[in-house]
């Protein structure tokens, strides 16, 4: 096999070993898929009339139209810190040394934890997304090749906040040490 053939199926390990870690922690993955959902809700349902009076007397249909993409990307700001605490929980429980002794590709488990994270966020937008347009978010004036144009942007978004959230998650001490420097990502957009 050719070295990149040899790194690909080691990332695909890796990522298997995240999404297997994804499942086993339910409550983490339920927090990182419900919290985006649960301040969609909020803002809209409780905060939605004092706020959208605040923005010169628009209607509700309006406020949803200016506060689901800002959602959208703190969606991707928040799943982004369970990467750089992961990926600061396997630099200091051992498994990184365990795995340098293996022959395995490198970069695999640093490819591994982002690809997962990006699959994560991607749910996760998609999931914010659809309660946004049960709620009411629309628009009369994009077309399905935007729409699209618009998710690969979000992908590409993501794919960069991970790749900060997993040097964060490099130089961090330890997991809680993680979370707090991560915490910032999620307000950056």
């Amino acid at each position: 096999m050719s070295t990149l053939a040899l790194a690909a199926r080691d990332t695909t390990t890796m990522l298997r070993r995240n999404l297997l870690h994804a499942r086993r922690y339910p409550s983490l993955t339920l927090n990182l898929l419900l919290t985006p959902v649960m301040l969609l809700l909020l803002f809209v349902y409780i905060f939605g009339d004092t706020m959208s009076a605040g923005m010169g007397g628009t209607d509700r249909a309006d406020y949803i139209a200016y506060l689901v993409p800002g959602l959208l990307l703190m969606t991707i700001g928040s799943t982004t810190i369970g990467t750089a605490v992961s990926v600061s929980t396997d630099m200091s429980e051992g498994i990184i040394a365990r795995f340098r002794t293996m022959a395995i590709h490198r970069g695999s488990v640093i490819t591994g934890h982002v690809i997962g994270s990006v699959i994560q966020s991607v749910a996760s937008v998609l999931l914010v997304g659809a309660v946004g347009l049960a709620i009411g978010f629309r628009t009369t004036h994009a077309t399905p090749i935007e729409w699209l144009a618009a998710l690969g942007l979000l992908i590409l978004f993501a794919t960069a906040l991970t790749w900060i959230a997993v040097g964060m998650g490099l130089v961090s001490p330890n997991a809680e040490a993680a979370s707090n420097n991560a915490m910032p990502l999620i307000f950056l957009p």
